[in-house]
């Protein structure tokens, strides 16, 4: 990480500005950060950038408010991308300016997988936005460049939000996301509005609005398929399918996954964002077990299990332990309490090495699923070792 920000500052950095915990964001009324005109909108997120609390704060859980996304998603389904904006102030910024923007953002994914969103090293990566992004941001660059740089802002605000998401820290998480999707528009990079949208969707679908992620993922989907690549497409077509599942809906659910599965075996090289390659038929079968468990179907659900094969526990940390507690539970569904109290020890023994509210939340959720054998001994232990190793609280 100091390697990255100290290639871009031209010295060394400092602990001090490298941090030990992510950043805490400001109050604001919903579509303040969304102006529809591209001036003002990039002025407002430079200044965001810029004048963030620069102190070393940990995360805290925020309520997620769904308004505050009403204003920025109607705006970008109504208008996806503004018309060029080349600007001659500032330091000269390149190619190669760009590319350290880019190498931080794939940074911010990596840490974020393997370590959570509350660990220091993915907490960090927030400081990029301040250190090298708005800086850029204020520079001068040709159209070309400063598309290319204002889409490689918006992937790294949007991993910054992702981090605070897993955290539960859900305000800081929508204004980040909201200015990645308001950079994608200034940057007319449809294919990336998409991706922020849906990411935008899973977050409102993890704090328990189901109905309007839905909603909000086939926006993205319908607004981006003249010109987004398959897999992007596929991404929001899987969102979709989970939230229809959160909601019971079956056949809505299975025609999603059916037809993000369908968009990834037209998957080609030309146009596919580096930031998705991660997204393959496997890791689709991994989140199909989920799917498959929110619907209360334990067969679907094991045998999408077998298709999703070996994850990388060292790449995916976190996902690795959270597909643990899905099947766990979706064996519980099936009755067979051995091997999910087996898998359930198994996912506290990965993401107990994470710091991630998000790895709570689903271990909660199998202890949930497992309150049929509540009075069986084997039961409370494991509801013991998940309060003591990660926090869960211990079920009534």
């Amino acid at each position: 990480m100091a390697e990255v920000l100290s290639e871009s500052l031209g010295r060394p950095v400092t602990a001090g500005e490298i941090g030990l915990a992510p950043l805490q964001e400001a109050r604001l009324p919903p579509g303040a950060t969304f102006p529809r005109d591209p001036t003002t909108a990039l002025r407002g997120i430079i200044d965001h950038w810029s004048t963030v609390d620069r102190r070393d704060l940990l995360f805290t859980t925020t309520t997620f408010a769904a308004s505050a996304f009403a204003a920025p998603v109607t705006r970008w389904l109504a208008v996806s991308a503004d018309s060029a904006t080349p600007r001659s102030d500032g330091r000269r910024i390149g190619r190669e300016d760009v590319a350290t923007l880019w190498k931080a953002a794939a940074l911010a994914r990596r840490q974020d997988s393997r370590y959570g969103g509350g660990d220091w090293r993915t907490g960090s990566v927030a400081r990029c936005l301040r250190l090298q992004a708005a800086p850029m941001l204020r520079g001068s660059y040709t159209d070309e460049v400063g598309r290319n740089l204002y889409s490689a802002a918006a992937e790294l605000s949007r991993a910054v939000g992702w981090a605070a998401v897993d955290m539960s820290d859900h305000r800081s998480a929508q204004r980040h996301l909201t200015n990645a999707l308001r950079l994608a528009r200034l940057a007319g990079d449809v294919q990336s509005g998409c991706h922020v949208l849906t990411t935008m969707a899973l977050q409102t679908l993890l704090a328990g609005h189901p109905g309007e992620a839905a909603d909000m993922a086939e926006g993205a989907y319908e607004r981006a398929r003249p010109a987004a690549a398959p897999r992007v497409l596929a991404f929001a077509k899987l969102v979709e399918a989970r939230a229809h599942a959160r909601t019971g809906q079956t056949r809505d659910a299975g025609a999603a996954l059916h037809l993000a599965e369908t968009l990834l075996g037209q998957v080609r090289a030309d146009g596919d964002p580096e930031y998705l390659a991660y997204f393959t038929h496997a890791r689709l079968a991994a989140d199909a077990v989920e799917i498959h468990r929110d619907l209360m179907q334990p067969a679907a659900a094991l045998r999408w299990n077998r298709e999703a094969g070996t994850m990388s526990q060292q790449h995916f940390t976190r996902s690795v332990g959270l597909r643990a507690s899905i099947v766990a539970a979706a064996h519980l569904q099936a009755g067979d309490l051995e091997q999910g109290l087996a898998l359930g020890h198994r996912s506290l023994d990965i993401l107990s090495t994470v710091q991630s509210n998000r790895a709570r939340d689903y271990v909660h959720t199998l202890l949930a699923t497992a309150t049929r054998w509540k009075r069986h001994p084997a039961v409370g232990e494991l509801a013991i070792r998940a309060h003591r190793e990660i926090g869960v609280p211990i079920p009534a």
